[in-house]
């Protein structure tokens, strides 16, 4: 890897110093670095195709869990390795910390790193038979309440298929890289990043039935929202815990794996489990 593209979390790299120290470092080594400086003119939508260079070999983003979801999502279509170094407390994907981040620098130069793909799962919302919204998400699609409605009524369908009903505060779709965050929270099951599959898990189901539900990647889950007894609108759908919209009676979301990858970029061989262990713990 010789070409760079450096994204930083704005409040945690606040005045850019290691951004512009990790550009120094791989430029005295003859790579090519760019960044986004923070200005008044781009709002520092560093989430944005458009501002990354051509012939990047690979992004580097510098923050936590959650910068770099939001850049591996937005930046998907460029098929471009994503490599992450964990400013903050706690990283799942991010699992390079400040103070190994030279070591891993040159092991990017070196091409002595693993790359791993990771799916991501598409949601459209469609009302009146129209599709009105349509998101990305890496982790997880989310439905829930946004104001005092107790119970959230709606049906699953797989595959055209009427699977089963569900009152409940809420209901998560988890990519595998999403089951150890919120899914996991709402007693889902635990699985390995490789995996080919979507995590259906009901938040506080008021019902007997309280499992899980995996399916395959390639089937497609279909949301449809019941009405409300009160006639209150106050639920809405979340991708990764950013971007929501708001949904209501009558509204269907179909919930498909997306045709884009995710490509991160480890130092060494990915070790799932003690990843795992080591967070846990």
């Amino acid at each position: 890897m010789n070409n760079f593209f450096v994204i930083a979390n704005a409040d945690k790299d606040t005045d850019f110093e290691l951004t512009r120290t990790v550009c120094d470092f791989l430029t005295q080594k003859d790579a090519v670095c760019t960044y986004q400086e923070k200005d008044n003119f781009t709002k520092y939508n560093y989430a944005n195709p458009a501002n990354v260079p051509s012939k990047t070999d690979c992004i580097i983003v510098l923050g936590g869990d959650g910068t770099l979801i939001q850049a591996a999502r937005d930046l998907c279509t460029l098929d471009i390795p994503v490599f992450g170094v964990n400013l903050g407390n706690l990283g799942y994907l991010t699992e390079i910390d400040r103070e190994q981040i030279f070591p891993a620098l040159q092991l990017l130069l070196d091409d002595k790193v693993f790359i791993d793909n990771r799916i991501l799962i598409e949601g459209k919302v469609i009302r009146n038979n129209e599709e009105i919204y349509s998101g990305l998400a890496l982790n997880d699609i989310v439905l829930n309440r946004v104001g005092p409605l107790q119970v959230i009524n709606f049906d699953l369908y797989v595959n055209e298929e009427f699977l089963i009903s569900y009152p409940a505060d809420g209901l998560i779709v988890a990519t595998p890289t999403g089951s150890t965050a919120y899914n996991l929270s709402a007693g889902g099951p635990i699985v390995k990043p490789e995996n080919d599959i979507m995590v259906v898990t009901p938040v506080c189901p008021h019902t007997l039935n309280k499992s899980s539900i995996i399916l395959d990647g390639s089937d497609i889950l279909e949301i449809v929202l019941s009405r409300t007894k009160n006639g209150r609108e106050e639920r809405a759908v979340s991708f990764d815990g950013g971007k929501y919209f708001k949904v209501r009676s009558g509204d269907k979301i179909v919930i498909t794996r997306a045709s884009d990858i995710v490509r991160l970029v480890h130092t060494k061989k990915h070790n799932f489990l003690q990843i795992l262990r080591n967070k846990m713990s």
